[in-house]
């Protein structure tokens, strides 16, 4: 892909270009939700009776035979001569998966969508991390799957900047190998979030087939620069040489109006179809704009749309 004559800003260096400290405190008041897993509760509501050790009293029951007798309350046993179990409210465990794309296409645009994705990661990675979520990451692409697996704790967030800004786009996808590899390790319930293009030649339904049905509330961020969204506003014209990051294919093209409309009609189409393929599956699918503040997509955007609280 040409770059239209734009400057792209210089890779992140360290994690905190990855997220500021200003980004962080307001992040420290916002949780991941599941609105799958939890069914029947109050959006985002992950607390339930059970017994066990946990940091708030809820109610009392009658002792069964079997129930754990360090949890009876021998005060009330003492004043009734009657076995009384004590219940807590207990935060579920959730699991929150982030999977990024690796490949060559993500590395371009203004803002470029391979930073935006690697900041996007950092945030919804620190947000897990501070709710005490266990928190994976994979990075995917055509020449490997790489893992940064059970997080957990606001004391990992620069583990997960390191481990971000180790990354390199490079080549193509491998969606499909990439997708089943998560299918069958995941393990609990918990949210998936997916941040790509999804500009993929081999296309995205089987890789998503895989993710569809499972215990997952699965999110998928469609990435996509200001310029492949309206590239006549970014200087797109002429007689052109277009070469694909990922495989070198080349096309020969002269820019016109009636080209611009007809390349906005596929890419609207185009999106629609996965749309219409994440919706028929239970799966969210967000189109996002790297030009959006990171900020307003976060604590308004992702709200709206039920990813976090």
């Amino acid at each position: 892909m040409p770059n239209f004559g734009v400057t792209t800003k210089p890779r992140p260096k360290r994690v905190d270009d990855l997220i500021d400290s200003e980004l962080m405190a307001k992040l420290d008041q916002v949780d991941v939700v599941s609105r799958k897993i939890f069914a029947g509760k109050l959006q985002g509501e992950r607390r339930s009776k059970r017994r066990g050790v946990s940091v708030e009293f809820a109610d009392y029951r009658h002792y069964v035979h079997g129930d754990d007798l360090r949890f009876v309350d021998w005060n009330i046993y003492a004043r009734l001569d009657r076995l009384f179990l004590k219940l807590f409210l207990e935060e579920e465990d959730l699991s929150l998966l982030i999977a990024i794309d690796c490949s060559a296409s993500m590395d371009w645009g203004n803002p470029n969508k391979f930073v935006y994705a690697q900041q996007l990661a950092m945030a919804l990675g620190y947000i897990g991390l501070v709710n005490n979520n266990r928190v994976t990451l994979y990075a995917f692409n055509q020449q490997e799957m790489l893992p940064l697996p059970s997080l957990r704790g606001r004391r990992r967030t620069r583990e997960i900047g390191t481990w971000l800004l180790n990354l390199e786009p490079a080549g193509g996808s491998a969606f499909d190998d990439a997708m089943r590899t998560v299918a069958l390790t995941r393990q609990g319930k918990g949210v998936m979030i997916i941040l790509s293009d999804f500009m993929f030649k081999e296309g995205y339904e089987k890789g998503l087939r895989y993710l569809a049905g499972g215990g997952y509330d699965t999110f998928c961020m469609q990435l996509l620069s200001p310029e492949e969204i309206d590239p006549g506003k970014h200087g797109l014209a002429g007689d052109l040489r277009l070469t694909d990051l990922e495989d070198d294919d080349t096309a020969e093209v002269t820019v016109s109006a009636a080209l611009l409309k007809r390349y906005k009609e596929n890419l609207n189409a185009y999106c629609g179809k996965l749309r219409d393929f994440c919706i028929r599956r239970a799966i969210s699918h967000l189109t996002i704009d790297t030009s959006n503040d990171l900020t307003t997509l976060l604590l308004d955007y992702l709200r709206r749309r039920g990813l976090l609280k």
